[in-house]
């Protein structure tokens, strides 16, 4: 999403500033404006500062492809904060790290324009925090994490009339949902879609049990196939918009069937306009930032009673919730240690391997359950994409908008996997490829002018212009482009399409297809393996409560979402995700708020 974001130092402020005893800087500008711009987390974040003689007059962020939601508070906070300081040593914004540093960054090239000492700028700007008093508050439910499940199990809580405060270690609502595709399968059996493709929720369930190898719990599974569709039309009451089927049904990758559903606003943020929304219109339910969760309190005979906490300032907050506590933390994608002590499958998932997930994803609630006796499920079951963007790790930059209109090559020109295929298959298949690397190939039927905008914001057009994504009129131009055998891969495309016209099923096993590939220009965008789920958790019942190592329920704790293992098996099909933690957050909320 491209916005523009303006913040103007005036007079007052300046004053306020010096009054407040911040220490301004006796700078010297050459005065005039100055535009520069930094690498974010998804590309080029661009501004412009206005300086006089000696002041930092405003910062204007020009353009960006920041993921919307995450980077907000960055592309305002931070540029307030140079203003108010006059310094470049502010903090970054928890959770979006990336693109405070951008802006950072983006501001520094400009002051160097402007002939300004910026290593004595950098000296300036960090604010001392004061502690807070430690404190108690009292509440009804208590839900740990404000990202996909917990916004679900709070909003559902407070609908059933529980008073509910939801805890966010960082800075903005969202964890990994607001990051995502958007996602998210639900299969309506009366609907006219379900009919044309022979779908239905017994083989929605069939495919994800498969998917992942009859591991999962058939109850859980069952639980979350016929819940799903029910859950997408609650967003849709609260206001949360979805394209029609004919428009917004399709395959994403790793779904195995078109039943993906679309939401109208990018990425995430459709979920979190709409919970953020619902919470500032109602009573009884309140969202606090910056406030980590460190720990579940119980009494002698182990029932939940609250959550010990650290605040925004480094004080203790301790949390009693009368009826329990939601566990909503998120897995453990972006915790290194963790990855390395269960992973048994990859063997490579050390800090080399980033990850498509938030800064959040540590695993937090992993230690938080344990310590109260809650069992795990499924840990050494870690879910790679082959989609990353080489330098980052994330989903952006992916250019693909559905399966059936895309392949894979690698360096060598070639098909080498059923791109229709299971994710853990198909990321294997690359990292036997030539540096486990891959290009998307598709031509120009997702995007006849090249501004149309994929599944994660962004335009081919744009992501060519920084150099993430290549174009060629024709085919050999493309290979041209991305450095690969111009013949090897006419070959490859040529044999695509024959099987786009007999719709067969090639020797990979691909049975997915749509249009062929044949609409120049072409298109390509280089992807890598990228560790994006944690399949394992804390174990659950279908009433979304922890279960003890000894089979037994933790009285006044329950659990949704990514942290909780034993639906998705070895391997979770896509789209499934946002289906899961919208199902067991609501199925969470409701008991809680039963008690």
């Amino acid at each position: 999403m491209r916005k523009i974001v303006s913040v103007l130092l005036t007079t007052a402020l300046v004053m306020t500033a010096l009054l407040g005893g911040v220490v301004a800087c006796a700078a010297s500008f050459t005065a005039g404006e100055y535009e520069a711009a930094a690498k974010g987390n998804n590309g080029d974040v661009n501004v412009k500062v206005v300086v006089s003689d000696t002041m930092i007059e405003s910062i204007e962020i020009l353009d960006h492809q920041e993921t919307p939601g995450i980077c907000d508070k960055a592309l305002t906070d931070v540029p307030a904060a140079i203003l108010e300081t006059q310094g470049l040593g502010v903090d970054t914004v928890s959770g979006a790290t990336n693109s405070s540093n951008a802006v950072i960054s983006a501001v520094t090239l400009c002051l160097e324009q402007a002939g300004a000492d910026v290593e004595a700028l950098k000296a300036i700007g960090a604010k001392e925090v004061v502690r807070a008093e430690d404190q108690t508050i009292e509440t009804e439910v208590l839900v740990i994490g404000a990202g996909g499940a917990g916004c679900a199990a709070g909003v559902q809580a407070n609908q059933l009339g529980s008073n509910v405060i939801i805890l966010e270690k960082q800075a903005s609502i969202g964890g990994n949902t607001i990051m995502s595709g958007g996602a998210f399968n639900a299969v309506n059996d009366r609907s006219e879609q379900a009919i044309e493709y022979n779908d239905s929720v017994e083989w929605h369930f069939t495919q994800t049990m498969n998917g992942g190898d009859n591991k999962g719990d058939p109850l859980l599974v069952h639980t979350l196939v016929r819940n799903a569709y029910a859950g997408l039309e609650w967003l849709e009451e609260m206001g949360m918009e979805f394209y029609d089927e004919e428009r917004g049904l399709f395959t994403v990758t790793g779904g195995l069937w078109p039943r993906a559903h679309k939401p109208v606003m990018p990425v995430g943020t459709g979920f979190f306009d709409t919970y953020q929304r619902y919470v500032d219109t109602h009573e009884g339910i309140e969202i606090m930032l910056n406030t980590k969760a460190e720990s579940l309190i119980t009494d002698e005979t182990g029932k939940i009673l609250g959550v010990k906490a650290t605040g925004e300032t480094g004080n203790t907050i301790t949390f009693l919730a009368s009826k329990g506590v939601v566990l909503a933390s998120g897995g453990f994608g972006k915790n290194v240690e963790l990855r390395m002590k269960y992973d048994s499958t990859w063997g490579v998932l050390d800090e080399t391997i980033l990850s498509t997930n938030s800064a959040g994803a540590t695993g937090d609630g992993i230690y938080m359950a344990t310590a109260v006796g809650a069992d795990l499920v499924g840990m050494e079951y870690i879910q790679l994409l082959p989609l990353g963007d080489p330098q980052s790790g994330s989903l952006s930059g992916n250019i693909e908008f559905d399966v059936e209109r895309r392949i894979f090559v690698n360096k060598n020109g070639e098909r080498f996997v059923n791109e229709g295929g299971r994710r853990d298959e198909m990321t294997a298949a690359l990292f036997a490829q030539p540096d486990s690397y891959m290009y998307i190939v598709m031509d120009s039927d997702c995007y006849p002018t090249g501004d149309e905008l994929n599944n994660f914001n962004e335009s081919v057009n744009q992501l060519i212009a920084e150099g993430r994504a290549f174009k060629g009129e024709t085919i050999a131009d493309l290979a041209a482009a991305i450095g690969v055998p111009a013949d090897a891969l006419e070959a490859t495309i040529a044999e695509f399409n024959e099987h786009v016209a007999t719709k067969e099923t090639d020797e990979f096993g691909r049975t997915l297809y749509s249009t062929p590939i044949d609409n120049g220009p072409f298109y390509a965008a280089p992807r890598v393996p990228t560790v994006h789920h944690t399949m394992g958790g804390v174990k659950i019942n279908a009433e979304a409560e922890v279960i003890d190592r000894s089979g037994n329920v933790i009285d006044g704790l329950y659990a949704a979402g990514e942290v909780t293992g034993g639906i998705h098996g070895t391997n979770r099909l896509g789209g499934n995700a946002l289906a899961d933690i919208l199902v067991f957050g609501r199925i969470a909320g409701e008991n809680v708020s039963a008690r």
